[in-house]
């Protein structure tokens, strides 16, 4: 009897752990997808800047499964090496070209894909929504979004604005960062709010990446209002002048580099007449 209790306390203990580590990975694998591939893709919610991922495994969409567990660590060598449905991801996107995950690795391709796998099998997949509202742009949408682009609204987790890495149409005299690209038609170039706001909630950038993973955009207050903003502008196609920013800049060193000079001239002047008086007296 104590055998047969102590065989039956081992089984559930093995289910247990099995149970155990399979939810964990699981969960493991959905933090995966959200940090890494729902900025650019939904599990059937439709096409982001990526395409819907929903039955990606089936027979019709990639070449092959072997094909996606070689082509999602590093999807750079398939287009160098001129691969056809690599070519034609790409052009589908606009030439946007998927970013290479850090650390990824084909054990964790297989893992992404089986998760992908199952959570096309529900009614409707936790990714399917790209979490922004879909409400109605305002004026003052608009306004709120200039100002937290330009660095004037903070944002609430405590980013950096907008404006200290990219250009917009509208950043002013003094223009914008140039670590990033020009965001001024980002709007209808990256496949607009649904795309771009799901991107924003997520940016997969290297540089973007550590910062608004810890410090993430609030989707409502925060995300929406620069979507309204960058809509606008692109549809005003609003262009910064760089001739003008350039000005600037040189008009700003010159008079900076005068009134150091300035400043030397006092300073050297009160430093002469101080020396002189003291001879002065000396001699007589």
């Amino acid at each position: 009897m104590g055998l047969r209790l102590s065989a039956s306390v081992a089984w559930l203990g093995a289910v247990l752990s099995l149970t155990l580590a399979t939810r964990a990975r699981a969960e493991g694998d959905a933090d995966d997808f959200k940090q890494n591939c729902w900025s650019c893709h939904t599990i059937g919610g439709g096409r982001l800047v990526g395409p819907d991922l929903k039955d990606v495994t089936a027979a019709g969409r990639a070449p092959s499964r072997a094909w996606l567990v070689d082509f999602i660590p590093d999807p750079q060598s398939k287009l160098q090496g001129g691969d056809p449905y690599a070519s034609k991801l790409r052009d589908e996107a606009r030439g946007a070209v998927m970013a290479q995950v850090s650390g990824m690795t084909k054990v964790r391709a297989e893992a992404l894909l089986t998760f992908i796998e199952a959570e096309s099998k529900k009614e409707k997949s936790t990714f399917a929504s790209t979490g922004v509202s879909d409400r109605a742009f305002t004026p003052q949408d608009i306004e709120i979004g200039r100002e937290i682009f330009l660095g004037r609204r903070p944002l609430a987790a405590g980013g950096p604005a907008c404006l200290s890495c990219h250009q917009s149409g509208e950043a002013g005299a003094m223009g914008g960062g140039r670590l990033g690209p020009d965001l001024g038609d980002a709007f209808a170039r990256l496949g607009g709010r649904k795309a771009l706001g799901s991107w924003l909630r997520s940016p997969p950038t290297p540089t973007m990446k550590p910062v608004f993973g810890a410090k993430p955009l609030d989707p409502d207050a925060e995300i929406l209002a620069i979507l309204a903003f960058l809509k606008d502008t692109s549809d005003r196609n609003v262009t910064p002048s760089r001739t003008g920013q350039r000005l600037t800049f040189v008009l700003l060193g010159i008079t900076g580099a005068s009134g150091l000079l300035i400043l030397a001239d006092l300073a050297w002047r009160r430093r002469f007449r101080g020396v002189r008086s003291a001879l002065v007296k000396g001699a007589s």
